[in-house]
């Protein structure tokens, strides 16, 4: 083994708490869901009530803090970019 791969291996073994896992990236990272205007409520208890059946797309904080609704993908994504969040995708 080299020094080089020595200084970069991580020691997986350390175990993380679910609230500094839920902590890594907050205030740089997000990440947009797509949700129906039925699910909106769940997410964002103040939205006023809405047709049932609108896609919309939830812009989250790393740690799923809700941030804002958008009826479009990429007005979500803009909003991240223009706050300098880096956005990720989740599967």
């Amino acid at each position: 083994m080299t020094d080089v791969f020595k200084a970069t291996t991580i020691d997986s073994t350390v175990p993380i708490e679910p609230a500094e896992l839920a902590a890594l990236g907050e205030g740089q990272v997000a990440y947009v869901k797509p949700l129906l205007s039925d699910e909106l409520r769940r997410l964002f208890p103040q939205a006023p009530e809405m047709a049932p059946g609108l896609q919309l797309f939830a812009l989250l904080s790393a740690s799923g803090t809700p941030i804002l609704v958008a009826d479009t993908r990429d007005a979500a994504l803009a909003n991240a970019w223009a706050h300098d969040l880096a956005t990720v995708s989740l599967h």
